[in-house]
């Protein structure tokens, strides 16, 4: 039975369906391909043209791997400090 996007079961079926999956998969298999794509993305945003010596393109993607989770962590730190100040306010 096809359920509606808003149907309150919905959440609960996908949960059901995650926890099979992991039930019967090895869950860095099933993502392996995932995040080696991702990795990948920074190789490529450092090495657009793939010129640079592989060990020389591995390094710099690591820190741009670094920069891109420290861009994160700023984000997340910044959002709750507003989050905090609004339930400052509010209180």
């Amino acid at each position: 039975m096809l359920q509606s996007p808003n149907s309150p079961d919905l959440a609960l079926r996908g949960r059901i369906g995650a926890f099979r999956l992991h039930a019967t998969h090895d869950a860095r298999e099933t993502t392996a391909k995932a995040r080696q794509t991702f990795l990948d993305r920074f190789e490529r945003e450092v090495d657009p043209d793939g010129l640079l010596p592989l060990a020389e393109r591995q390094r710099r993607a690591e820190y741009a791997k670094k920069a891109y989770f420290a861009r994160l962590a700023l984000r997340s730190a910044q959002s709750r400090r507003r989050r905090a100040a609004r339930k400052e306010v509010a209180a």
